[in-house]
């Protein structure tokens, strides 16, 4: 590793090593200033990304050290779309397979061969898994007592992972994840993990923490067998990015249009009873008045937050794959009579605004909707950099890592605690 600490410190000062805080500042910096790149970068630390979607996670990576660090050398993901941007902004090898077909040697052999690993490793390596988080979410109303098949798919991760023989293993999750329904297949996992040398860390994040203009919950799981500490949040409530900070110099277009300066700044053209509903909601934070809008909504309760407006002074609420749709929740311009455009999806997601998305409106929604928000990625990213400087000390203070289930009812009464600021 004396080589890669070397590489770390000609990016790196000793100065921003020296705390958490200092390194995320500065990968900030380079998220901000981070464009789609023109050829394969050539960092000295390889990452693989499982699950990669159009690539939130693994952004924060490229971006750190101005993608001299880290070598995104593969991703993997079922949804082509996705993966087409991923190459688009990353300029490296993709691969369209499920992970539960890449668990055996077979799979772990495609895998060295794609993205040309050599089986003696000879540099670090990171390997990220984002599994879908569907089977998890407490958003999943129907069938909430039966198993789903995707949660096995973070089994399928921890088998391919181990048989890689990463330095660092990171998984991105809903706080389900590590709730008393779910644990048993995370904890599963984490065995599996400790049985093959590698100390697991874990724990609940507010990306809006880190300054996503979200109120996003999510669980982040960190394996190593080096010394490491898990991202501290470093925002309280009061100092949260607002909806307003991320999208309020955008210029206005109306539902359906395209903006003549960016080609993402477009929202979905509604049809016109769903402007007239619209049109009657309050600005700045208002919800439907009763009586608005199909008239199903006044019968059933817990559709509060459809055809609501966003606050332009909070965080927005947690953007999904259906946030282009004005009557999946509370996704409404603050202000205009329209659904929030890619653009302003990509911003409160913490995308620069160079990242460029391939496929339609509702391929880009999809994306954006399922990615990790890139600046969560960075503090990961930085703590993982800390950690191969050897600036990790024994006697750092790192966030305390959740040892037993959290309460099922932590994503809804959190993400209501910061909402209601």
């Amino acid at each position: 590793m004396a080589n890669i600490n070397s590489e770390i410190k000609k990016v790196f000062s000793d100065q921003e090593l020296s705390s958490f805080t200092k390194t995320f500042k500065t990968a900030k910096k380079d998220l901000n200033k981070w464009t789609p790149k023109q050829k394969k970068s050539t960092g000295s630390v390889d990452v693989i990304d499982f699950f990669s979607g159009c690539g939130g996670m693994s952004l924060g990576f490229a971006a750190i050290g101005k993608s001299k660090l880290f070598n995104l050398i593969g991703a993997v993901d079922i949804n082509q779309k996705a993966l087409d941007s991923y190459e688009t902004n990353f300029k490296c090898k993709t691969l369209n397979k499920d992970i539960k077909d890449l668990c055996n040697e077979d799979g772990v052999k495609l895998i060295r061969e794609e993205f040309n690993l050599p089986k003696i490793k000879t540099r670090p390596l990171v390997v990220i898994g984002c599994a879908p988080c569907q089977g998890f979410s407490a958003h999943r109303k129907k069938n909430w007592d039966k198993d789903d098949e995707r949660n096995t798919l973070i089994g399928a991760f921890t088998d391919t992972a181990i048989k890689l023989h990463p330095d660092f293993i990171v998984m991105e999750n809903v706080p389900e994840i590590l709730g008393k329904k779910y644990w048993e297949h995370y904890d599963e996992a984490r065995k599996i993990l400790e049985e093959n040398g590698y100390t697991v860390k874990q724990t609940i994040y507010n990306s809006a923490s880190f300054g996503v203009p979200q109120a996003r919950f999510r669980a982040i799981i960190i394996a190593s067998k080096m010394e490491f500490e898990l991202p501290i949040p470093l925002l309280e409530k009061e100092q949260f990015i607002t909806v307003r900070d991320a999208i309020y110099d955008l210029p206005k277009v109306a539902a359906g249009e395209v903006s003549l300066i960016d080609k993402f700044h477009k929202s979905a053209k509604h049809k016109s009873s769903t402007i007239e509903t619209i049109t009657q909601v309050p600005k700045d934070g208002g919800n439907r008045p009763s009586g608005v809008g199909p008239k199903c909504l006044d019968k059933v309760n817990g559709f509060s937050d459809v055809y609501g407006r966003l606050y332009w002074d909070k965080p927005s609420i947690t953007l999904t794959q259906y946030s282009r749709n004005p009557a999946s929740g509370r996704f409404i311009h603050p202000e205009q009579n329209r659904g929030l455009t890619i653009r302003e999806a990509a911003r409160i997601q913490s995308f620069p605004d160079s990242y460029d998305f391939q496929g339609s409106l509702d391929h880009c929604f999809k994306q954006i909707g399922e990615s990790v928000p890139p600046l969560l990625s960075v503090a990961i990213a930085s703590q993982i950099i800390r950690a191969l400087s050897n600036e990790i000390k024994s006697n750092d203070c790192g966030v305390e890592s959740i040892t037993s289930p959290v309460s099922s009812l932590y994503t809804s009464k959190s993400i209501s605690e910061t909402i209601s600021l």
